[in-house]
């Protein structure tokens, strides 16, 4: 379980195809504190520390992306050089800064647009239609494993739904979220009791 509030990036150092993608992922964390088998949040991806050790100026730990993980998030996030928001697990007691997320990846999102608004940046992305209607206007969102609060959801057609979110300068500053383009891909989770509603109403209209 996890909170969307980004504790440091990591680098992807490798990628070695296995059965699953195997990365070795540089950071800054005291990994003298992670146990195997411990869970990482990747840019929202709930992943388990398979191995870990010291590097120069720092820590590396390396996780194990199944087929699954690799269909359900954007093609490109998982080459070497890429850089990842991470956050390590909520332990009991500690402070629930932004929500309740899971680390289960629900769709990918894709950016439409940026525009600056006051000192903040308005992101506008695009979600399969399924997923825009467990998104609602005030509610949070993960995106990268960033939480996130919506402005607003609106249909755009048949198959997809835009909202928009906005980065403030610390996000920007401290997460991958500072240098959003047009087209890019992000990872989404939405809000883990929308995700139950939904399926209990799917459920009862059968």
């Amino acid at each position: 379980m996890f909170t969307g509030i980004i504790t440091d990036i990591g680098t992807i150092r490798s990628a070695e195809p296995r059965g699953d993608l195997r990365l070795t992922i540089g950071c800054g964390y005291d990994l003298a504190t992670v146990d195997l088998g411990a869970s990482i949040a990747c840019s929202g991806t709930c992943l388990t520390v398979v191995d870990k050790g010291p590097e120069e100026n720092g820590s590396w730990f390396a996780v194990d992306v199944s087929p699954e993980t690799q269909a359900r998030t954007p093609a490109d996030r998982w080459q070497s050089g890429t850089r990842l928001n991470l956050e390590r697990a909520l332990r009991l007691g500690d402070e629930l800064g932004g929500h309740i997320v899971t680390g289960h990846v629900d769709a990918v999102a894709t950016v439409v647009g940026t525009c600056p608004e006051g000192d903040s940046t308005r992101v506008g992305l695009r979600v399969p239609r399924a997923l825009g209607t467990m998104i609602a206007p005030k509610g949070s969102i993960t995106l990268d494993g960033v939480s996130l609060t919506v402005n607003d959801v609106r249909e755009v057609d048949g198959a997809s739904s835009d909202f928009s979110v906005n980065i403030i300068p610390h996000t920007a500053k401290q997460t991958t979220l500072g240098d959003l383009t047009g087209g890019q891909q992000l990872n989404v989770e939405v809000d883990v009791l929308a995700r139950y509603i939904e399926r209990m109403l799917a459920a009862r209209s059968q």
